[in-house]
């Protein structure tokens, strides 16, 4: 269907049940889903923008969906850091948006985002990003679970393993074996996508537990847990190819 609204460049807004997709002539320009924080948690909670004027944005232009807008023309940002912001999290949204669903599609025309926009992003590049993070996520550590799992630090890995970098030492705090990485993205102002990177790093390398699914028919049950660090072996070599990736 988002390949069909962009050929008849359409203007409106799909409908998932994993979030919402805002087209204008056919591109995307805004995205939003439950499972990433929204434009306010990224500007204010990220220290970008003061509560107040985000405030006063949406009291002075959201009914006329052109905050985006007001927030450059009355030097609150700077266009290209507004840009950025709004297309990282328009990237961020849609991962979730197009991720793989069964439930119903549908398409709202004519309806506008609240926020307005500074630029459109092209349906195929938008669906060659979302290929691309998946395939990322999917090298750092083949778990699908930690991205919708709450995230249960292993025990004893703090204090057994080396100091984790700032980033995810921050996730690291905030996991308290409820909080999904959705959660803990909108307590750090973050990208949703930024956290399940730092996530599945640290399932890598041993600092958090790695979900099993579970198996299918009938046999005995499966751990809920898989422990890697169990085996030596297996968890340094997937340290050293963490620290490869770096280079």
């Amino acid at each position: 269907m988002l390949v069909r609204l962009a050929e008849q460049k359409a203007t409106g807004a799909l409908l998932r049940d994993t979030g919402t997709l805002y087209l204008a002539n056919g591109a995307v320009v805004h995205a939003e889903s439950p499972a990433t924080p929204g434009m306010e948690s990224l500007l204010t909670g990220g220290g970008r923008l003061p509560v107040r004027i985000w405030q006063e944005a949406v009291e002075a232009a959201g009914a006329d969906c052109r905050i985006a807008r007001w927030l450059v023309d009355h030097h609150r940002l700077g266009a290209g850091e507004l840009e950025i912001s709004q297309l990282g999290a328009v990237y961020d949204a849609a991962f979730f948006v197009l991720a793989p669903s069964g439930g119903p599609s549908r398409f709202r025309h004519g309806v506008r985002h609240w926020f307005g926009s500074l630029r459109s992003v092209p349906v195929p590049a938008l669906e060659r990003e979302t290929r691309r993070r998946r395939a990322l996520l999917e090298a750092l550590w083949p778990c699908p679970r930690l991205d919708t799992a709450p995230v249960v630090v292993r025990r004893g890995a703090v204090a057994r393993l080396p100091p984790a970098p700032r980033r995810q030492a921050a996730v690291l705090d905030l996991a308290d074996g409820v909080r999904t990485a959705s959660v803990i993205s909108g307590l750090l102002g973050r990208p949703a996508f930024h956290t399940l990177v730092d996530i599945r790093r640290l399932a890598a390398r041993g600092y958090v537990e790695t979900p099993v699914e579970a198996a299918a028919g009938p046999g005995p049950a499966v751990p809920w847990f898989r422990d890697i660090a169990r085996d030596a072996d297996d968890a340094l070599l997937h340290r050293l190819r963490d620290a490869l990736e770096h280079l």
